[in-house]
């Protein structure tokens, strides 16, 4: 193989399948097959607008992040991992000896640089592409029985159980998720692990409402429709725990009205950059703890070890693949909500 085909973004809705020659494979790197990619949120703002929150595209950036594959070469000495090894790949290169590293919170390395996302400089290249190469340390090996398009989700899954870990303890509590897109719909499986006893979703659209609900949410609301029905769970139900997924001002604000006093607030979704105007009086009246969850760290070895015993059925949210040739077409299906919850692409 002497070139790979990449889904590589030129500015705002101007992605492009670029044919690239492939470089020899540097020593200490492994060369790996692409196989399944979750388009994720941040790549349809990407693809949408040319940015995601604060994170904006500034050259030719190939998207992808939630990806798997197998191993096709391994340059010089490398350990842990063999050619033809199932991979979920870790898109987070870490640098392990800045303070956060060695805090135990790798997600905010000073250094990290993140597959398919522009927000160092040079931006990192994703795995939206036919081969592509990255460290040892971010394979994380699957058993044959488990579906490569199961092992990509493993990156979405670990968001979800990072931000459970923020919120932990969950064991016996009530919670609500504002956002059923796919983070939602895997927070409600997450936090059901976790010993969540009870879950509301709450979204503008019917049909990921739906899903949720398929999936095990106790109660759905539909905010198109008004919010006086949050309003009467909220006040019924009183929820010690929000888990802001939908990225909208409107969803902080309404996690921030909609929890118990001296309840906690999970922020998950990533916001419209600049300043934004919520209700933050009442974090302080109420006494309550706004955490943000950016990332993940350990988690993705767990979300990985999880889809691999059946633990979490993580293709349960997929809708529908498309080959990474016609990749805009997935991502253009991915972006209408009324079609689709959770979108892959995979290899022909």
């Amino acid at each position: 193989m002497d070139t790979a085909l990449s889904a590589t973004l030129f500015g705002a809705e101007d992605l492009r399948m670029i044919e690239r020659p492939l470089e020899p494979l540097d020593p200490g790197m492994v060369r790996v097959r692409f196989a399944a990619g979750g388009i994720c949120g941040s790549d349809m703002h990407y693809f949408r607008h040319g940015r995601t929150g604060d994170f904006v595209v500034e050259t030719p950036l190939t998207l992808g992040h939630e990806i798997a594959g197998e191993i096709l070469e391994v340059g010089g000495e490398t350990t842990g991992v063999s050619v033809g090894d199932r991979v979920a790949v870790n898109p987070s290169r870490w640098c392990g000896h800045c303070a956060r590293c060695r805090d135990g919170r790798p997600n905010l390395c000073e250094n990290i640089y993140f597959m398919g996302s522009a927000s160092k400089k040079p931006h990192m290249q994703g795995g939206f592409a036919s081969v592509f190469d990255v460290v040892p340390a971010q394979c994380v090996k699957v058993s044959d029985d488990t579906p490569l398009a199961a092992a990509a989700l493993a990156e979405p899954l670990a968001v979800c159980l990072h931000a459970i870990n923020r919120a932990s303890p969950l064991d016996g509590k009530r919670g609500i998720v504002f956002g059923a897109g796919p983070i939602g719909l895997l927070t409600v499986l997450a936090a059901r692990l976790a010993g969540l006893s009870e879950i509301a979703v709450v979204d503008v659209a019917a049909a990921p409402l739906a899903f949720a609900q398929r999936l095990g949410a106790d109660h759905i609301v539909d905010v198109a429709q008004g919010d006086e029905t949050l309003k009467d769970l909220a006040d019924d139900r009183c929820f010690d725990v929000a888990f802001e997924v939908s990225g909208t001002v409107a969803g902080l604000s309404s996690a921030i009205r909609n929890v118990r006093r001296g309840g906690t607030i999970v922020q998950i979704g990533n916001l419209p950059a600049g300043p934004l105007p919520i209700p933050a009086n009442a974090i302080m009246s109420r006494e309550l703890d706004l955490k943000g969850s950016f990332r993940f760290g350990d988690e993705f070895a767990r979300a990985v070890h999880l889809i691999d015993e059946g633990r979490v059925d993580v293709l349960s949210i997929v809708t529908a693949k498309r080959p990474l040739s016609l990749a805009e077409e997935g991502f253009r299906l991915a972006l209408d909500r009324s079609q689709s919850v959770k979108v892959l692409l995979t290899a022909e």
